[in-house]
C-alpha cells in the first residue's frame, strides 16, 4: 500500500492550498494613498451623491375611512434571454 502515503500528501497540499485562498478581504494591504484618493474605492463610494427625492403633501385630506384600491396584471417583457410574464401592480387611494 504505498499510495497512503501520496494520498496523505495531495490531501495536505490540498488542505494548505484551500487555507491560504480564504484570506479576508481587510487583511489584503491597501493600494490607496494620501496623494490620489480619487483612485481609491473607498473614497469614490463617499463621494458619490445620493439621489434626492422630493415628496409634496397631499391636495385632498383622504379622511378615516380612505382605502387603497388596487389592480394588478400580468405583462410580457422581452429581456435578453427572451420574452418573460412578470406581475405588475398599480395602486391608488379612494
Amino acid at each position: 500500500m504505498p499510495n497512503i502515503g501520496l494520498r496523505l500528501i495531495l490531501i495536505g497540499l490540498v488542505y494548505v492550498l484551500s487555507a491560504s485562498a480564504k484570506i479576508p478581504a481587510s487583511a489584503q494591504p491597501s493600494v490607496c494613498d494620501n496623494k490620489n484618493s480619487a483612485n481609491c474605492p473607498a473614497e469614490r463610494a463617499v463621494q458619490k451623491k445620493r439621489p434626492r427625492v422630493t415628496v409634496y403633501p397631499r391636495r385632498v385630506y383622504l379622511g378615516p375611512n380612505a382605502k387603497r384600491q388596487c389592480r394588478s396584471w400580468l405583462a410580457q417583457e422581452y429581456r435578453v434571454s427572451g420574452p418573460v410574464i412578470v406581475p405588475q401592480m398599480h395602486c391608488w387611494w379612494e
